[in-house]
């Protein structure tokens, strides 16, 4: 197949090309492609049996680096969000009970396309501080000298490591990991559910999280809070206060790691369309930390280092 005469679509942040072919979605992958391929079609499947709306493989060619999926157009809840006479409440009441029905899956297994095993693994701790540590590999060299770095280091990763060890919450429910409204296709038959490839067990607070401290979109006090009771209505059985503790510490290691994925997608891949988004991280990070005494220590180191100039100097 020849892909430079097909009509190539917008990416997104991983090693994927999409391109679109009649009705479908050819997905062109040679970099990590058991992910982004393989593995990606194998919780669409595991999504599709519990009735949530994700692309059907229409296809295979794995030798050859692709695969061909359901097309669901266009028109993402993040495009619908931009006309101003929205009303967001009924989508996020809609993406609500969506998260609901993801948070009830059960399946651990389920067949790939070339008849392997696939397991969905467990959001570990040490691949939360892993994923945590990417805002120190990548984003805190820019800005703090080499011998201090290392120093730095040692003490961030303290930090991360004790408010891991403060989760209440453990890898009980299916995890999408990257929950949010660019994620989301409004489609005939309803919300439809992309970018799945890494699903994971693990905390009930982390997509929402995702949702509502959504380093893509700025949303409101009043609608984070709204999104939030929504959520905690149709889950009486948390335990609020150790709920909203998880989804806290999860929301503010979740942007300092997208803050490094990020910086990475700049240095490494020259992808620079996403250093524009950091300065809303940052505000983020500030908004779930600045008055809670959890963070008084990470407050303490990131404040010292990355002072307002360097927060905003991604700004627009």
């Amino acid at each position: 197949m020849n892909l430079n005469k097909l009509k190539k679509l917008t990416g997104d942040a991983s090693f994927r090309n999409f391109y679109r072919v009649k009705k479908n979605i050819l997905v062109h992958c040679v970099k990590n492609k058991k992910s982004n391929l393989l593995e990606y079609d194998a919780i669409n499947k595991i999504l599709i049996k519990k009735n949530i709306l994700a692309p059907r493989l229409i296809s295979q060619n794995y030798k050859n680096n692709y695969i061909e999926i359901e097309d669901f157009g266009d028109l993402t809840v993040f495009k619908k969000f931009q006309k101003k006479s929205i009303n967001k409440k009924i989508y996020y009441k809609k993406i609500i009970n969506l998260l609901i029905s993801i948070k009830n899956i059960k399946t651990k297994y389920q067949k790939t396309f070339l008849k392997t095993n696939y397991k969905v693994p467990d959001y570990s701790l040490k691949k939360l501080l892993d994923e945590s540590n990417l805002f120190l590999d990548w984003y805190l060299p820019k800005y703090v000298k080499r011998g201090k770095s290392r120093i730095l280091k040692i003490k961030f990763n303290k930090i991360f490591k004790k408010l891991l060890n403060n989760i209440y919450y453990k890898n009980k429910v299916f995890v999408h990991r990257d929950f949010h409204i660019s994620n989301l296709m409004i489609t005939k038959k309803g919300l439809g559910l992309i970018d799945s490839q890494d699903a994971v067990y693990g905390n009930i607070a982390y997509d929402l999280a995702s949702l509502i401290d959504d380093v893509r979109f700025k949303t409101d006090i009043k609608t984070k809070k709204y999104i939030f009771d929504e959520f905690i209505k149709k889950n009486k059985q948390l335990n609020l206060k150790k709920f909203k503790n998880d989804f806290e510490i999860l929301s503010v290691l979740r942007n300092l790691k997208i803050i490094g994925i990020f910086t990475r997608l700049s240095e490494r891949d020259k992808k620079n369309k996403y250093l524009k988004l950091i300065p809303h991280a940052w505000e983020l990070i500030d908004y779930r930390t600045l008055n809670n005494p959890i963070f008084k220590d990470l407050n303490y180191l990131l404040s010292k280092n990355f002072d307002r100039k360097i927060r905003k100097s991604y700004e627009n």
